[in-house]
């Protein structure tokens, strides 16, 4: 039973005193009290938005209202498929949970930027690729005097 108290101790002081966990606890406030829930992508982020009738201070944003994402993990920007971005960014009026798109056949799926994690591109040459320089393109000569 104590690692349940402690796992909800701990998520407590992550939305009081963290911005980048999932939300903050005044994004969660505003979130309740003015968002309206928009939909749901494939990393399990959360879209909303808010309309001016429900708060009169936005009046001055596009379109007439505020759009925002409260990330499913810690936020990471690239974390947003690009039919979420268009429509966080007021590209489109329709967002992706209401729209019919369907994806090209030669499109991939979309993922986060893997920079920093074992999953980064590591072009051959790289110190870090596997094998190492060994590996790489054997068109460097080191210039001697």
């Amino acid at each position: 039973m104590i690692g349940k108290e402690w796992a909800v101790m701990k998520n407590l002081f992550l939305l009081l005193f963290t911005w980048w966990g999932n939300s903050t606890i005044g994004t969660w406030v505003h979130t309740k009290r003015f968002g309206t829930y928009v939909g749901r992508d494939s990393f399990g982020n959360r879209y909303y938005k808010q309309s001016v009738q429900k708060n009169a201070s936005y009046r001055g944003v596009r379109k007439g209202e505020r759009r925002w994402v409260i990330y499913a993990r810690p936020s990471d920007a690239s974390a947003v498929p690009p039919g979420w971005h268009g429509w966080l960014h007021y590209r489109t009026d329709l967002p992706p949970s209401e729209d019919e798109h369907v994806a090209w056949s030669w499109e991939r799926d979309h993922q986060p930027n893997m920079t920093g994690t074992e999953n980064a591109y590591r072009p051959s040459g790289s110190l870090l690729a596997a094998g190492g320089v060994a590996n790489g393109p054997k068109d460097y000569d080191a210039w001697s005097p």
